[in-house]
């Protein structure tokens, strides 16, 4: 795997194991804040952030691959959940760690003031581009946080993969985390897209924003509005709805030329299923 642009950066920060970060700092509810930063200002970012940082090491490795496979209904009830701004959203994806073939279910659950509640299920890797088998769990996911969006036993279809790099620091001090996402891609079963010069941070905070929602605030960096879920798909497909990413789209996808997507192949998502009627 070819060192990220920042590698340098990361091999002087102290490392934390993966036990030690999900005990210190699990944040399965938490409040995110996304900002978009070019990759070579990455470099000066972590010289600021290292002297109280550590980073994810496992077995030596500091950056791991990750693909995400997004699930909604036929009529993208997540989606346009998010795209007309409902206080409470929800989203449903596996997040497979390639390095490492572990993969997991997942739903999570925007709600009020910006909290996010995420609940997984571990997951056989060769299910990632079906619900079927954790069916279950995400209905009673839903249900918990009554989310009415996705009716139980309804479709829920493969209609976006993403992939991208990611490094993973923990803060000590406030039991937060800092995720870096780099080499980002989107495919849906027409196109794809890449966003090779930047790299999304994302704060991981139990509220009150941290050290490094500051730092990016001081070098005039603010949140930015992006999903890795809807804005990829906004930009994959303009006919979508994309009010709220609109600014982001034309800041930073304008330069990214959607190609088309490659012809499936055995470790890459079938062609998704294109249906017209909503559950």
């Amino acid at each position: 795997m070819t060192p990220p642009p920042f590698a340098s950066a990361l091999a002087d920060l102290p490392p934390v194991g993966l036990a030690e970060l999900i005990d210190r700092a699990a944040l399965q509810s938490r409040v995110d804040r996304k900002y978009v930063v070019p990759l070579d200002e990455l470099p000066g970012l972590l010289d600021r952030i290292a002297p109280s940082a550590r980073v994810l090491d496992i077995g030596g490795t500091r950056t791991f691959r990750y693909e995400s496979v997004y699930f909604d209904t036929p009529c993208l009830a997540s989606y346009h959940c998010a795209a007309y701004r409902r206080r409470r959203r929800f989203k449903v994806r596996t997040r497979t760690y390639l390095d490492s073939a572990e993969c997991w279910l997942e739903v999570k659950i925007s709600g009020a003031r910006g909290l996010v509640t995420k609940h997984r299920l571990p997951y056989r890797c060769e299910d990632r581009r079906t619900v079927r088998s954790g069916r279950d769990f995400v209905d009673e996911a839903l249900d918990r946080e009554s989310i009415r969006s996705a009716p139980a036993g309804g479709h829920l279809e493969p209609v976006l993969v993403t992939g991208y790099r990611r490094t993973t620091l923990l803060l000590p001090a406030t039991a937060s985390r800092v995720t870096i996402d780099t080499d980002l891609h989107w495919q849906d079963d027409r196109r794809a897209l890449g966003l090779p010069g930047v790299a999304v941070v994302e704060t991981k905070t139990r509220s009150a924003a941290g050290p490094v929602d500051r730092l990016l605030w001081q070098r005039g960096t603010r949140p930015a509005r992006i999903s890795k879920y809807a804005t990829g798909l906004a930009a994959l497909r303009p006919d979508l709805p994309d009010v709220p990413w609109r600014r982001t789209l034309r800041r930073h996808f304008r330069d990214a030329t959607g190609s088309a997507a490659p012809a499936p192949a055995p470790t890459t998502i079938p062609r998704l299923t294109q249906e017209t009627s909503c559950v």
